[in-house]
């Protein structure tokens, strides 16, 4: 295309057009310049196409291959799996003719209690943003596109609609800007997305420092800045401020706010026109049409189970594992059955296949046997569906009561309990010196009950080493008093985050960052630097082939690291050349705001703030009731699959409209709930009935659309 060419001959009702979205995952085509539309999907561990309108999880989406999570993927401290894993779903991606891919996720994980940690890598900035890049190159190097998210300091999700992330510009550029640094200079993304939440009082979508002082004008940014879906709160202060395309769209509000604009000189055409530019070079580049090219299924479902055995954590082991084949097995927990193989919300993926750890175990012939009668228990737990998935945070980090409870009488019992565990995040583990080993799976993806059997039996060696930390308990977590409990969230901590706060304090953990156990052992060599390279040698010092992986840190900070994969006597010397990374010092300084009153509501209170009132209570139960009847057809369904993820499904939303405001859930919903009925809502929940039915019968005019026009 000839962008130039196109951009001066474009009306300023198409332009309006082209930085809005439409039908929830697409880009607005422009028929009468030949400017095709492009098409989106949620990812970040998979593709969730969906079949119909597109509804952020509710209907049901194409079949694809469920990766493991980036919770997982992280603990393999192997870039090259992210970057195989990245080519498989932009394989997948082309041939269900989606031209940009919603991930990865790299928020940084600042609190264990964070609902959508799961999709994020890390509490470290260096290897977020290192595995992030390599998914990126994965992605891109297949003609696919991707969008990296959420930028940026949206590390909750109780008030991430309307939150404000309080925190001084030295935390900011030294911990949660760092992934999305290395991202864009390494890997330049076509395009990244901003967050719902506000930094120090703007929202990202309106935040010039953000969006154009240091994403474009420091770090060289040349891509598509989108919104996150609903992210939009005033239209022309957002794309002066550098804020591309509004996702999903289809909101007369913004294009009429536009319009006007554009009339009465509040948004200048040179703003306007640059967003149009950066879309059109993002279509030229990516618009390649579904080649329909046949999916080797199997080939991917292979490579989920690969990836998930080399993620795994063993994080203890007394001897008991592997397993020989000749011990007597008591197979006990339900995740043994009905593992949790991804987590719930937007990122939710309807596998091509899902095998399970009874599914692998059954087809090796592995049965249980009575408790009284056997060698050695293994127990399935971990995190369900209700205890963690995005749009809300998790209320404590243990286990589920019946599960503590089985295992502590499985140990009552005098047995040698093995506990394989699974879920997005820590859990605190109060039966970790009475058990005799703990196989971390986390969300280990479609395949993980291959994964699970061929590293409890010796097929595979466990290789994964933490990507985060484990407290003892939560109260041990900096701030964890004050985590997702308001509006403001203040990041009093400061860069101590994670293994930062966790050594300078002397602070005792389960598990400390970069650990995990293998069924070899090794040796290494000091670092040695010189001349600015520093260098180290791993030794397999044991009898089976493992991997071990070389960290390097410097004042307190990791620097550099390398997975090296060794035979038994085998060597390898790693060097890592540090880049440059001038350490310098910006402001300590923040100021926190009075928390927002909760009633009058306004447009950006939560949703469920509208309890308040009565009014408030009848329209907040009339939309959950959406959420309440799909949860009631999930249960009539036969159990499988499919009743599995509308009951997800349903329990998403229900988060969903919980934690939303009326201002982001109309402008996600769009036309179903235009702006004028948002405030309706407000002004009836406040009181106003009059007030509350003129804007209902107020209508927003705006031209027809493009692609409305042939």
């Amino acid at each position: 295309m000839e962008i130039e060419k196109i951009l001066s001959e474009m009306t300023v009702e198409e332009k309006a057009a082209l930085v809005s979205g439409t039908d929830f995952m697409y880009t607005n085509p422009l028929p009468r310049l030949g400017v095709p539309g492009l098409c989106m999907s949620d990812g970040p561990h998979g593709l969730r196409k969906q079949k119909g309108s597109g509804d952020n999880g509710v209907s049901q989406s194409e079949p694809a291959t469920a990766f493991p999570t980036a919770a997982a993927t992280a603990s393999g401290w192997n870039p090259d799996n992210l970057r195989r894993m990245g080519e498989a779903i932009a394989e997948e991606c082309r041939y269900y003719g989606v031209h940009t891919l919603l991930g990865p996720g790299v928020n940084i994980k600042r609190n264990p209690l964070c609902g959508r940690n799961f999709e994020y890598f890390s509490e470290d900035p260096l290897l977020s943003g290192i595995l992030g890049a390599a998914m990126v190159e994965g992605v891109q190097s297949q003609g696919v596109g991707v969008s990296v998210k959420h930028f940026a300091l949206n590390n909750s999700e109780n008030y991430r609609f309307m939150g404000n992330s309080v925190a001084s510009e030295n935390t900011m550029r030294r911990i949660y800007l760092k992934p999305f640094e290395y991202i864009v200079k390494h890997a330049k993304p076509a395009t990244v997305m901003c967050a719902y939440n506000r930094i120090n009082g703007v929202y990202c979508s309106e935040n010039k420092w953000l969006l154009s002082d240091v994403l474009r004008d420091e770090w060289g940014f040349d891509g598509v800045v989108m919104s996150d879906w609903g992210a939009v709160h005033e239209r022309v202060p957002g794309l002066i401020a550098g804020m591309d395309l509004e996702m999903p769209g289809d909101t007369a509000i913004c294009r009429r706010s536009i319009l006007d604009g554009v009339k009465d000189g509040s948004l200048p055409m040179e703003a306007l026109d640059k967003a149009c530019r950066h879309i059109l070079r993002w279509v030229n580049q990516y618009r390649v049409p579904a080649d329909n090219k046949p999916v080797d299924w199997a080939a991917h479902h292979e490579l989920a189970a690969e990836i998930a055995a080399d993620c795994a954590v063993l994080l203890k082991n007394d001897g008991v594992l592997p397993l020989t084949g000749r011990e007597k097995l008591h197979i006990a927990g339900g995740l043994f059955e009905s593992m949790r193989y991804q987590g719930a919300g937007s990122s939710m993926i309807h596998p091509t296949y899902v095998t399970t750890s009874k599914d692998a175990f059954d087809a090796h012939g592995v049965t249980s046997c009575p408790l009284d009668e056997s060698d050695v228990v293994l127990y399935f737990a971990g995190l369900t569906d209700e205890y963690e998935s995005e749009g809300g945070d998790r209320e404590h980090m243990r286990l589920p009561d019946n599960q503590l409870q089985e295992i502590d009488a499985l140990c009552d019992a005098g047995k040698k309990v093995a506990v394989v565990l699974f879920g997005g995040a820590p859990v605190e583990l109060p039966f970790c010196d009475r058990v005799s080993a703990i196989l971390n799976m986390y969300l280990p993806g479609q395949n993980g009950g291959t994964a699970v059997y061929d590293l409890l039996y010796g097929v595979k060696n466990p290789s994964g080493r933490l990507a985060e930390t484990w407290p003892l308990r939560y109260e041990d977590v900096p701030g964890a008093d004050a985590f997702g409990k308001g509006v403001n969230e203040v990041y009093a901590e400061g860069c101590e985050v994670g293994y930062r706060y966790y050594n300078k304090h002397h602070i005792p953990v389960r598990f400390p960052f970069g650990f995990g156990l293998s069924y070899t052992t090794f040796s290494r060599t000091e670092w040695e630097q010189k001349d600015g390279a520093y260098t180290q040698t791993i030794t397999n010092t044991g009898s089976r082939a493992g991997a071990e992986v070389a960290q390097l840190y410097v004042d307190g900070e990791l620097r550099g690291f390398k997975k090296v994969y060794l035979h038994p006597g085998e060597s390898e010397t790693v060097t890592i050349t540090l880049e440059d990374d001038p350490i310098e010092k910006y402001s300590d300084e923040y100021t926190v705001p009075p928390e927002p009153k909760k009633f009058p509501v306004t447009l950006e209170s939560r949703f469920t703030d509208l309890r308040q009132s009565f009014m408030g209570r009848i329209l907040f139960n009339a939309v959950l009731s959406v959420a309440d009847k799909q949860a009631k057809e999930a249960e009539k369904l036969p159990d499988g699959a499919e009743k599995d993820n509308k009951r997800k499904g349903a329990q998403f939303l229900r988060r969903i409209l919980e934690s939303n405001s009326p201002r982001s859930m109309s402008m996600t919903a769009g036309q179903s709930m235009p702006y004028n009925f948002a405030q309706g809502f407000v002004e009836l929940t406040n009181g106003h009935l009059i007030k509350g039915a003129r804007c209902f019968m107020k209508k927003i005019k705006v031209p027809k659309l493009p692609k409305e026009e042939q």
